[in-house]
C-alpha cells in the first residue's frame, strides 16, 4: 500500500471531524469493493462525515453501507453532473475522494469545491488533472479492493490484515426476505444454493445449458433448493433455463429489491455465479462463492477473501476484457469449464451443510 510519503510532501489534512465526499458512482461490484474504504476511514476518524455520490440505480445498496452518513444519488448525464457539482459545493466538503477515476468523476470532485481532492495517478480520461493529490498504482493487476484501500492508506488510515465489508442488514430487510421466500416454498434459514446466471457482458455468461446441468446434477445428490437471483431483465433467460432443466429450481429474478439482496445472500450456503455484481456482494458477506471467469481477470476482480473458488481456463487471448468475443471457437474460455467441475467443488460445501463464514 502507498504510504502518506508517496504523495506530495505538502499533503496534510486533519480528518478527525472532516466532511468527506466519496465519489464512486458505479458499477455494482466496484461499489462493493469500496466498502472497506469507508470502514477504514470511519475506524480511524469516527467523527468524520462521509457523503457517497452514487448512480441512482445503486443507491439502495450504498444505503446498506455501515459508516455512510449520506447517500447522494446522481444521474449519469453531463447536465446533471454540473448541477450536482453546484449543489455539492454548498456542502463545504474538506476532502473529495474520487475512486472512479474518469473525467466526469474528476470534474465533479473539482466542482464540489473541496480544497483537497485525491484520486489515482493513473486515472483515465484526464481525471488526475482535477486532483490535488495523486496515489500511484504500481501494479494494475492488484485486486480492486486493495487498490481502493491504497487511497485510505495514503490519507493516513491504519489498515487491518482483513478488509472489512460492513453491511447494514436492517431487520425489515431480513423480514421481507423471509416472507417472500416462505411464499416461494423454502426457508432462507435452512441450507440453499444461490445461483446467478446473469452478467452485464455477454462474454461473461457461462452457457445456460451448463447451468442447467449443474441444477440437475445437484438435485440428484442434494435436495437443497437451488435459488436463482437476478433482475427483471433476467426473466427471459430463466424461462430458457427452465426449458433446459429436468429438475426444479426457484426463480426470484426481479423479485428481490437491490437493497434486500445483501439480506438474502447473507443466508445462502454457497453461491454459483458468473463474474457479476451479486458475486461481489456474496463474497463480501462471507458466503463461499464458486465463480466462473472467462474474459476478465480473477486477480483484479475475482471474489475477494478466503474460501472462494474461481474456475477459469487460460487460452491465448484470455483475459481479453472484451464484451465481444473474437476468438475461434467463440467463448472457448467459458465452454472449457464443465458442469462437473462446478459440482465437484460445491459438493463438499453442501455436505457440510454450514456456510463457511
Amino acid at each position: 500500500m502507498p504510504s502518506i510519503n508517496s504523495l506530495d510532501s505538502s499533503f496534510s489534512l486533519p480528518l478527525k471531524n472532516a466532511r468527506i465526499l466519496l465519489i464512486k458512482p458505479s458499477s455494482l461490484g466496484d461499489i462493493v469493493h469500496a466498502f472497506p474504504v469507508v470502514s477504514a476511514i470511519k475506524t480511524q476518524w469516527p467523527g468524520s462525515h462521509i457523503t457517497w455520490v452514487v448512480k441512482r440505480q445503486w443507491a439502495d445498496l450504498v444505503e446498506r453501507a455501515e459508516g455512510i452518513d449520506r447517500v447522494w444519488p446522481v444521474e449519469m448525464t453531463v447536465r446533471s453532473w454540473i448541477r450536482e457539482g453546484r449543489a455539492l459545493r454548498a456542502q463545504r466538503f474538506d476532502l473529495a475522494i474520487d475512486l472512479q477515476g474518469l473525467f466526469r468523476s474528476g470534474i465533479l470532485a473539482r466542482f464540489s469545491g473541496a480544497p483537497t481532492r485525491i484520486g489515482f495517478a493513473n486515472g483515465r480520461e484526464g481525471s488526475p488533472w482535477f486532483y490535488t493529490q495523486r496515489v500511484p498504482v504500481p501494479n494494475p493487476d492488484i485486486p480492486a479492493v486493495d487498490r481502493y484501500l491504497s487511497v485510505a492508506a495514503a490519507l493516513g488510515a491504519s489498515l487491518t490484515d482483513k478488509p472489512r465489508f460492513d453491511f447494514r442488514l436492517p431487520e425489515k430487510d431480513v423480514t421481507a426476505v423471509r416472507e417472500l421466500c416462505r411464499r416461494r416454498g423454502f426457508s432462507v434459514d435452512r441450507p440453499w444454493v444461490a445461483m446467478n446466471i446473469g452478467s452485464r457482458w455477454p462474454t461473461k455468461r457461462w452457457p445456460l445449458a451448463s447451468f442447467a446441468a449443474v441444477v440437475d446434477q445437484l438435485h440428484e445428490t442434494h435436495r437443497d433448493p437451488v435459488v436463482m437471483i437476478g433482475g427483471e431483465d433476467e426473466r427471459a433467460y430463466m424461462n430458457k433455463l427452465r426449458a433446459l432443466t429436468d429438475r426444479p429450481f426457484i426463480d426470484l429474478s426481479g423479485d428481490i429489491p437491490l437493497g434486500c439482496l445483501p439480506a438474502l445472500l447473507s443466508k445462502a450456503t454457497v453461491m454459483i455465479t458468473n463474474d457479476s455484481g451479486p458475486m461481489h456482494i456474496a463474497a463480501a458477506l462471507g458466503v463461499p462463492v464458486i465463480a466462473i471467469f472467462g474474459p476478465t481477470s480473477a486477480a483484479r476482480t475475482g471474489p475477494y477473501g478466503d474460501g472462494h473458488q474461481v474456475l477459469t481456463n487460460r487460452i491465448p487471448c484470455s483475459p481479453c476484457f472484451s464484451r465481444v468475443c473474437r476468438h475461434d471457437p467463440a467463448l472457448e474460455c467459458l465452454h472449457l469449464i464443465k458442469p462437473a467441475h462446478v459440482v465437484d467443488v460445491i459438493r463438499p460445501l453442501l455436505a457440510a451443510h454450514v456456510p463457511c463464514r
